[in-house]
């Protein structure tokens, strides 16, 4: 597998993983819940700092097999020691990649992924080896942003920079940041063919939701390994990524500031 396959825009730092932690079953994997019941088995492919991991593995219940994957083992090991913490022993944390999973055909009831399809060179492959440790009838679910269907006020010229950089950075690293839009016409191609896609969004628009999403992103800016593929790439400068940085801590002031995360959410069952 290439460098380009493996690159995960975002990176783990702690800017990065304090995103990602505050992410529950609820406000990231609804359009699946209903899908859920005690008993099924269940692997979770990106599972990161393994808060969302959490939640799932409650609703299948102590009698459901949760697995959760990543390639970064020292994220995994915090996802383990939440998960420890919740007093959760149903779930299984390993490495694997996501294009050669290491488990039988058939294996899971539910395959579950969320913001993984955006970071990986062939969504199509990965949703074919999804659909493979697939059972007959089981589904698979996945979510994922969409970068260019974001929407802010004040229209600050800091955060269009910011969103085409962005976007400049992922496709380089082999991604496609534009993926909300795409998952039913991979799934298509991948061999699904029973398909149930939706929307959903995140919501910035409180004073205590400005000033979290708005210090996150200008934290990541400066400091993540975003910022570093920016500036050793040459797609801007370290000056650059301070002065928007600074755009965004100004939207974040905004007292009438409001920012949506679009979302597209797909479930694939796989056919008996």
């Amino acid at each position: 597998m290439s460098d380009r396959q493996n690159a995960y825009t975002h990176g783990h730092q702690e800017s990065v993983l304090r995103s990602h932690r505050s992410r529950t079953a609820a406000d990231s994997a609804a359009y699946l819940l209903p899908e859920l019941r005690p008993g099924q088995r269940l692997l979770d492919i990106g599972c990161g700092p393994g808060t969302i991991t959490a939640d799932l593995a409650r609703l299948v219940g102590p009698e459901g097999r949760v697995v959760a994957v990543d390639r970064e083992p020292q994220v995994l090991a915090e996802a383990a020691a939440h998960a420890a913490e919740q007093g959760l022993g149903n779930i299984v944390f390993e490495t694997a990649d996501a294009h050669r999973l290491p488990y039988a055909d058939g294996e899971f009831d539910v395959v579950h992924a969320h913001q993984v399809l955006q970071h990986v060179a062939d969504p199509v492959a990965v949703l074919r080896e999804l659909r493979r440790v697939t059972a007959p009838g089981g589904v698979v679910a996945v979510r994922d942003a969409d970068y260019a269907a974001m929407a802010w006020y004040p229209e600050l010229p800091e955060l269009d920079e910011w969103l085409a950089l962005y976007r400049r950075i992922a496709r380089a690293n082999g991604g496609e940041p534009d993926a909300g839009r795409r998952l039913t016409a991979w799934a298509r191609e991948a061999g699904f063919t029973e398909l149930a896609a939706s929307t959903a969004t995140w919501t910035f628009a409180t004073p205590e939701r400005r000033e979290w999403w708005g210090g996150t992103w200008a934290e990541r800016t400066e400091g993540s390994a975003t910022a570093a593929t920016a500036v050793g790439r040459g797609f801007a400068s370290a000056e650059d990524l301070v002065r928007i940085a600074e755009g965004w801590r100004r939207w974040a002031a905004e007292p009438d500031g409001w920012f949506a995360v679009l979302h597209g959410e797909l479930l694939a069952r796989k056919e008996w």
